[in-house]
């Protein structure tokens, strides 16, 4: 765009925004950081775009002056990181539950397809689960042991092939997206047609509450980490196909940088998703409160991290703004 345009749009926020540093007692942290992602977006953009203007000279200078008031008091390295998943993360996120809702819906509808084929066509199961997976299962189940499966290796050696093969799927899905999105769509439907087919399995053979007791004790955090994982590579194809005022090519940069930063964000969901899989699961025989505690906790936590705190802190950002300019808090 234009740089008359980009003035046009930005200039209230920018103005606003210094206000706020020059305002007594205005140095809100969570404020300060949200604030200070937003300025670098656009230095970064006005680098690109008007590399001699008054316009990018004027906004390196304000957020160096952001960023200082960040680190004025700063007397240890974490706290990088700590801003990193208080802040960062959860506002990426807030500006991606768009993505985040379609990715969810692609993955519904493909569970619903997994689960319809399977009721409709007998070898359908064996097509997508395999048959070696199939028969291992079978068996396991007339020796009156279901979920066998995950009794078979040592712990320690499960939860690192798992992990490992986990986080790989996850950036699979991300990277996908540079497919114009239709790579990650793609991803988030197999693994649904096979969610599908297989919870489809375990209700013929009259065992559904049984294997959700069991498998979703991991499989809460790892689907909803896979859905996540699509909605960053939906994050970045968009950002290619619907550029908005942006160059596509800046627009496609900003929409990896963030799909990034969620991927990596996802890591630690994983490797609680991969422990869970490797040293809970195998008690299958657990007491049924506390199969659904632990699958409880971990969609309560998905829901609030993910979906509810972005909210909040996005409105308690926008909160703290107006009140900054109205009354100089």
């Amino acid at each position: 765009m234009k740089e008359i345009t980009f003035l046009k749009q930005n200039a209230d926020k920018w103005q606003q925004f210094e206000r706020m540093i020059t305002s007594k007692g205005s140095s809100d942290p969570d404020l300060m950081a949200d604030l200070f992602i937003q300025l670098t977006d656009d230095l970064s953009y006005a680098k690109t775009n008007y590399p001699k203007a008054k316009s990018t000279q004027y906004l390196n200078s304000l957020a160096a002056r952001v960023h200082q008031e960040i680190y004025k008091n700063k007397k240890e390295k974490k706290s990088r990181i700590i801003t990193f998943w208080r802040y960062e993360l959860p506002f990426i996120f807030r500006n991606s539950h768009k993505q985040l809702l379609y990715a969810f819906i692609i993955f519904v509808v493909a569970m619903l397809v997994g689960i319809v084929s399977a009721a409709y066509d007998d070898s359908f199961v064996r097509l997508i689960l395999g048959d070696s997976y199939v028969n291992m299962t079978i068996d396991n189940i007339n020796k009156g042991d279901p979920m066998a499966v995950y009794k078979s290796m040592n712990q320690v050696n499960m939860f690192v092939g798992i992990t490992v093969n986990n986080i790989y799927v996850s950036f699979l899905c991300f990277a996908m997206g540079m497919l114009f999105s239709l790579g990650t769509g793609y991803m988030l439907f197999t693994n649904g047609v096979m969610l599908g087919s297989f919870q489809y399995f375990f209700y013929s053979k009259g065992l559904l509450l049984q294997s959700v007791l069991v498998i979703w004790i991991h499989g809460t955090l790892e689907i909803s980490a896979i859905i996540i994982a699509g909605c960053a590579g939906l994050v970045m194809g968009n950002s290619f196909l619907f550029p908005g005022t942006y160059y596509r090519g800046v627009s496609f940069v900003r929409g990896a940088k963030q799909g990034v930063k969620i991927v990596i964000g996802l890591v630690p969901v994983f490797i609680t998703a991969g422990f869970f899989e490797s040293f809970v699961t195998r008690y299958s025989q657990m007491p049924m409160w506390l199969s659904v505690s632990i699958i409880g906790s971990s969609l309560t936590f998905i829901i609030w991290y993910f979906i509810i705190y972005p909210i909040r802190l996005n409105r308690r950002a926008n909160n703290l703004t107006i009140d900054t300019i109205q009354f100089g808090k």
